[in-house]
């Protein structure tokens, strides 16, 4: 398989890649991109594990957030400081961001459904299409020899912020000390099913586009039987 070119077009690529550079570039030398690699995973599942304990108190969403944080730094450093040092192995990484993107997304989203402000149905719903996005990404890179990172402008970055800023409102919203007022889990469960038409909306649009592409690339031959 051969490597294919990366396109980073999502709407923070460009302020992202350049803190990560700067980063990469001042941590010791013992500091691999396997460590970081494993930070993100630690950070996604203390993300999973503090959005289920928020069902006890809600000021878990704190550390859901810094989690949240940790899994960026870990999960966005590893390719960059494999590129800064010259270390890269592209197969080696493509393998590795697959198979670690899948575990993270469904730990975040098992636990953002054993919460109590997302059904945990709806939240399931959510990964398996994140999921489906991701394998669609990477189906891409194999068939195009692209691999593009953001579906309209949006990638793994913005729906980070997105989830910061959903946490903070959480906190703060009226009634959210304790156990959450009844409105608080309907407002949760409906902006995750929007979410979730939006995901589906987006796949569907891609996929369609993905399929003139390829009739054009690869014409039906009309044949007649004799």
């Amino acid at each position: 398989m051969e490597t294919a070119t990366r396109e980073m077009n999502f709407l923070l690529a460009e302020p992202e890649q350049r803190l990560l550079r700067t980063v990469a570039s001042r941590l010791p030398r013992w500091v691999r991109a396997n460590h970081m690699t494993a930070l993100g995973v630690a950070g996604a599942v203390g993300t999973g594990a503090a959005y289920a304990l928020s069902a006890r108190d809600s000021g878990w969403l704190w550390a859901a957030s810094l989690m949240l944080v940790v899994n960026w730094f870990g999960d966005s450093l590893d390719g960059t400081l494999a590129r800064v040092r010259k270390t890269e192995r592209p197969r080696y990484g493509y393998y590795i961001d697959h198979v670690v993107d899948a575990f993270n997304s469904a730990v975040v989203g098992i636990g953002l459904g054993l919460s109590p402000y997302v059904q945990l149905e709806l939240a399931l719903l959510v990964v398996v299409l994140y999921l489906t996005l991701s394998i669609n990404v990477y189906l891409e890179s194999a068939v195009f020899g692209v691999f593009r990172m953001a579906y309209a402008r949006l990638g793994p970055t913005e729906v980070r912020v997105l989830l910061l800023g959903i946490n903070v409102l959480l906190v703060l919203a009226p009634g959210a000390l304790g156990t959450p007022l009844p409105w608080l889990h309907a407002a949760g469960n409906a902006s995750v099913a929007v979410l979730a038409g939006g995901m589906f909306a987006l796949l569907a649009v891609r996929f369609a586009r993905n399929l003139q592409r390829l009739d054009r690339l690869e014409p039906q031959s009309h044949l007649t039987r004799a």
